[in-house]
């Protein structure tokens, strides 16, 4: 097997020997250690994988397979199963790719940039025609794959400035600046900022910075010990993160949430504590799942259309694989505000 990926010391193609070379061991335990991982060591498998990052390698089963007729079956990557924030944009993927006599296959990157870049791999062997990726931050050697390969991608979580193809989605950047100046008409001075995992989700980064400029634009200080990262989304992150703000900062009158499960949990906590909300403090947050609609009292968040955004990357997709060419790489579907009891 061989690959068009760099070059070798002589100027070549890497080949599988160059893998072998590398990783100072034979050809056959390279071609065992891409096609069936189970019959070599760890630490073989381990060397293999080294020496393929090293040289960017892409084995035949992939490139040969590209080289020849893609399926209709496009793939799709999220960064996790759990959260039923993807279920709507999921449906309405499926069901345009469906209209359109295309299919969906759906894998889950557990918010690492190194499992979406095996999925990819992984995707292009059994020869999609497209890629839906909800990431917008890759490998280095992920955006090689896409270059080489040619396949239509579409990102969804945010929108870059240079896309791998086409983007289709909102500006978290945005989003967040606009929650928090609304925070800041409404009256509210010492606005704390809930965040998911910064490290690879360039969403959450995003969404902090946005939050620091809309405080830079109300001329309200930018003080870092105000911005809490929660381990996880879930309702335990955010009843400690709140906590940790009304103790550290007793002066606190509103939190922003960065999502609505961790805003429910620091909603939960407040009333178990006694802490009345949005008197003692005020709640918002980013998503508006159905649970926010229904809570006491209801939360003020950030509306995204998930679905829309869905809906759209499939019809971009399945123009695209139809020969037609986009007006558009980025698409803005941007967001809402809705106001509720809790601020």
């Amino acid at each position: 097997m061989s690959g068009k990926a760099r070059r070798n010391g002589n100027g070549d193609a890497v080949t599988m020997s160059d893998i072998a070379r590398h990783a100072g061991v034979s050809p056959m335990t390279v071609s065992r250690a891409l096609s069936d991982p189970s019959t070599v060591s760890d630490k073989m498998r381990r060397k293999v994988e080294a020496a393929v990052r090293h040289y960017g390698y892409l084995p035949n089963r992939i490139a040969g397979s590209l080289s020849s007729k893609r399926s209709n079956v496009v793939g799709l990557i999220v960064p996790s199963f759990r959260n039923s924030l993807y279920a709507s944009m999921i449906q309405a993927i499926s069901d345009v790719l469906r209209a359109n006599g295309f299919h969906l296959m759906i894998a889950n990157s557990g918010h690492s940039l190194d499992d979406e870049e095996a999925a990819v791999s992984a995707f292009l062997a059994q020869r999609v025609c497209g890629l839906v990726l909800h990431n917008t931050t890759h490998t280095k050697q992920l955006r090689e794959l896409v270059r080489r390969t040619g396949v239509p991608v579409i990102e969804t979580g945010n929108l870059p400035a240079e896309p791998l193809d086409m983007a289709v989605s909102y500006s978290n950047f945005e989003a967040a600046r606009a929650m928090t100046a609304h925070l800041g008409r409404l009256g509210y001075r010492k606005i704390g900022f809930v965040t998911l995992p910064l490290a690879d989700n360039d969403r959450s980064r995003e969404r902090r910075r946005g939050y620091f400029a809309a405080l830079k634009d109300m001329g309200l200080p930018v003080d870092p010990g105000l911005v809490l990262e929660a381990a996880g989304g879930g309702f335990a992150e955010g009843a400690g993160a709140v906590v940790r703000l009304v103790q550290t900062h007793p002066k606190l009158d509103a939190a922003f949430f960065a999502g609505d499960v961790l805003a429910m949990g620091a909603l939960l906590e407040c009333q178990r504590r006694g802490w009345r909300v949005p008197k003692r403090i005020a709640i918002a947050s980013f998503d508006d799942l159905d649970l926010l609609h229904h809570s006491v009292p209801a939360v003020t968040t950030l509306r995204i259309p998930r679905e829309a955004i869905g809906r759209r990357s499939a019809e971009l997709l399945v123009n695209r694989l139809l020969g037609a060419q986009p007006e558009r790489l980025r698409i803005d579907l941007g967001f809402e505000i809705v106001q509720r009891d809790s601020t």
